[in-house]
Parts: structure tokens; C-alpha cells; sequence
């Protein structure tokens, strides 16, 4: 049903967010450790082409793995102004760039804020080898400027946010083979379910504190630590789980109008769904598809790669709705609060919070302010020291490749 992650998990979190020169140095080691697994699983599976689709959800293997590297020399190696952490000048002349092989220009290939999605799909990509001995080097690059950094948060915070953005893309690469249906190998197993009866949490009215403050990394978006009134409210204990939300699919409620928004009609009628993607139903019964093998689906575990407007419209269909950022972050407080088995949509738009600044790496939260949901908890894709309570994941709504379900709420 999930994994409470309230309290020894989450001080692991909270740990990683301060982690030392010591622990950083053994946390990008293993990072990269991870990303050369999945990388080889890719290329074992795709074969030495590791050619996939281009599609909104996917991104070349060998640009992702050369951009992780790129991205910690940008930040590290070549950065003449990582010493000032989120002070320094983003436009601040870089170092020139290793040359993983004679004559290419590794800003032109992987640079994420100017290199459009599908233009990736058109560059001359250096091979598997090339990529490999780069990153070794930039590893190499980085634990030795870590070894002489200052050891706070500032000295360290370039060090945190390339290890950060190495774990995502780890998450998004486990996204990408359940796509393309292979197993990627270096992921978490999802925890082992049981069948109990979904319980509710009835919260009162309370004053919150959203937004991160203290010692430690933080991601710009979490910055602005401010006070909301949250009114009493019930909340589901655990996401909701396929037992809940199969009888909405069993009763034709994918073509039954009124369930579905504006927005999540256009989306039902572009896709033709019936079903959430990857199930189908068999002479056996219900089915799922994960990393390509068809097997049965555990009604206790929580429903999952359901989009935005799927959670919306199951509420719809049983008079709930899903839970603010807030309202979700106050239900943690209580032990019987499960999560960690699925990103949980929720019914806040990705904003800024107030006095938002943006830090040097200026493309990870502002362009993203369009109005996508937020979306709290974590996959079992997520590496565990990515699962925090205060972490604000986006996507926009339509996506069910990630590993995203919901919890819902009813009136108090």
C-alpha cells in the first residue's frame, strides 16, 4: 500500500539535504554508478544504435547520459564561480569544455536550456565509449574540487545539485524502459502490498508552513517559507489503490462526459482511452503491463501512470477531490500517513511561492510556471534521497509515463 515515510526516511532525507564533503563523495560515486547501469541496460536492450522515438516523454540514452556530465562540469569544472553557491552569476564565462572527442562542442550537443527536445534527435552524438571515458573524467573533475571545497552550503551546493540532477535523470531513465519495455535493472521494487481497508485521516483545521527554511539544500521552487490556513479536512491514509479505481473503469465512466474536465476531454477523446494505460483486461482478468512482461495487477496496490485528468475525474465520479500541496504536507504528520509507492497529483498549480528568486540554474523551476499541477511523494524509481516531504514535483497533466497516482479528500 505504499511506505510510510514519515519518519526514519524522511530524516534520511532531510540528512542528504546537508550531507557533507564525505557523504557527497560517496553519494556521486554511486550515482554515477547507477547511471552507467541503466545506461548498459539501454544498450542492452536497444542494441549499439540506442535509438528510441522521438516523443515528448523520451529522450536519446546517449544525450542523457552526456548531458548528466556535462551538466556537472557546467556547474563544477568549468563554473570559475561555484565558491558563491546560489549567489553566482549564471552568466559567468565558462571554462572551454572537455573534449570527449577531437573537434565536438559538448555546450552545442548538451546543453538542456538550448538544445530543443526534438533537435537532439539530429546531432552528432559521440558513441557509448566516448561518453563512458567522459564521465569518468568529470567524476574525477568533480571528487577532486570537492575534496578542497568549503564545507557549508554554500562551498557545497553546486556538488548537491549536480548529484540531485543526476538522480532524476536515474528516475527518468526507469521511466524510459517501462516505455519501451525493457527492465532497466537499477531500480527499487515497489513495496510488497497488502489487502486491508483503505482508511481515512481526519485532519483538523490548523495552520501550515509551506516552503523550506533552514540549513541545507534547497531547490529554488521550495524557497519562501509562508504561512496558509488549512480547514479541517478527511484524507485518504494510502493512494488510491486498483481496487478503488477499477470499478470507475468497469462502469464505462472513460466515455461517461460528465466526469472529465474541459481540459481532461480533449485529452480522453485524443487518446481514445478506455482504460489507464499499460492495464488490460484478460480471460484471467485485469492485467499490467511493467518493463514490457504483461502480468497480473495487484488490486492493493496503488493505482499507477494515471494522468491528471484520470485522478480528477475518478473524485468526479466519487464525489472527492484531490488534496492541495498543503493539505497533503499536514497529512504526513500522522504515522498512519502512507507514501513513497507512487507520485500523488495534487490540486495546486506549480507556482512560485512568495519572494521566489530564481538560482543560478535558472531554467529548473521558472519556465515551469504555467499552471501544471504539483505533484508530491515519490516512485519507486525515485532514489531515496530524493523522497522529501517538501520536494515539488511537476509535470503537466497529461503524463502517465511517470510512475503518478492520487489520494483524495472529502469534507471533514
Amino acid at each position: 500500500m505504499g511506505v510510510n515515510l514519515s519518519s526514519a526516511i524522511v530524516s534520511d532525507a532531510e540528512s542528504a539535504r546537508c550531507g557533507g564533503k564525505t557523504w557527497l563523495a560517496a553519494a556521486l560515486r554511486e550515482a554515477r554508478t547507477r547511471s552507467l547501469a541503466l545506461f548498459d541496460a539501454c544498450e542492452a536492450a536497444l542494441g549499439p544504435g540506442l535509438r528510441v522515438p522521438c516523443t515528448p516523454e523520451l529522450n536519446l540514452p546517449l544525450w542523457e547520459l552526456g548531458h548528466v556530465g556535462w551538466f556537472a562540469d557546467w556547474w563544477l569544472a568549468r563554473n570559475p564561480q561555484r565558491h558563491r553557491g546560489i549567489h553566482a552569476d549564471p552568466q559567468a564565462p565558462r571554462r572551454p569544455a572537455r573534449q570527449a572527442v577531437r573537434g565536438v562542442d559538448a555546450d552545442a550537443l548538451y546543453n538542456s536550456s538550448e538544445v530543443p527536445h526534438d533537435a537532439r534527435w539530429q546531432l552528432p552524438l559521440p558513441d557509448a565509449d566516448a561518453v563512458r571515458a567522459d564521465l569518468a573524467a568529470s567524476l574525477g573533475d568533480t571528487l577532486a574540487l570537492l575534496a578542497d571545497a568549503p564545507e557549508d552550503d554554500t562551498g557545497l551546493y553546486f556538488f548537491r545539485l549536480a548529484l540531485f540532477h543526476e538522480d532524476m535523470h536515474a528516475e527518468a531513465a526507469v521511466y524510459m524502459a517501462q516505455t519501451l519495455g525493457f527492465d532497466p535493472l537499477a531500480h527499487h521494487p515497489a513495496a510488497p502490498t497488502t489487502v486491508r481497508k483503505p482508511q481515512a485521516l481526519h485532519m483538523a483545521a490548523t495552520d501550515w508552513t509551506l516552503g523550506r527554511s533552514g540549513p541545507g539544500f534547497a531547490f529554488d521552487n521550495e524557497l519562501g517559507a509562508h504561512g496558509v490556513s488549512v480547514g479541517a479536512f478527511e484524507i485518504d491514509a494510502q493512494p488510491v489503490t486498483w481496487a478503488q479505481f477499477l470499478p470507475f473503469v468497469e462502469s464505462g465512466s472513460y466515455v461517461q462526459r460528465q466526469f472529465w474536465s474541459p481540459a481532461g476531454s480533449i485529452w480522453r477523446l485524443s487518446q481514445e482511452r478506455q482504460a489507464p494505460r499499460y492495464l488490460r483486461q484478460s480471460a484471467q482478468g485485469w492485467e499490467q503491463q511493467v518493463f514490457g512482461r504483461w502480468q497480473p495487477l495487484d488490486p492493493a496496490a496503488a493505482a499507477s501512470h494515471l494522468t491528471a485528468f484520470e485522478a480528477q475525474a475518478w473524485c468526479a465520479w466519487a464525489g472527492r477531490r484531490l488534496p492541495t500541496e498543503a493539505e497533503w504536507e499536514v497529512a504526513t504528520q500522522d504515522p498512519r500517513f502512507q507514501w513513497g509507492g507512487v507520485w500523488e497529483w495534487t490540486a495546486s498549480a506549480f507556482a512560485p511561492f512568495p519572494g521566489f528568486a530564481p538560482h543560478p540554474y535558472v531554467d529548473y523551476s521558472r519556465p515551469w510556471f504555467d499552471g501544471r499541477p504539483v505533484l508530491k511523494g515519490a516512485s519507486p524509481a525515485t532514489v531515496p534521497r530524493m523522497r522529501h516531504p517538501q520536494y515539488r514535483n511537476y509535470f503537466t497533466p497529461e503524463r502517465n509515463d511517470i510512475v503518478a497516482g492520487f489520494r483524495s479528500v472529502g469534507a471533514a
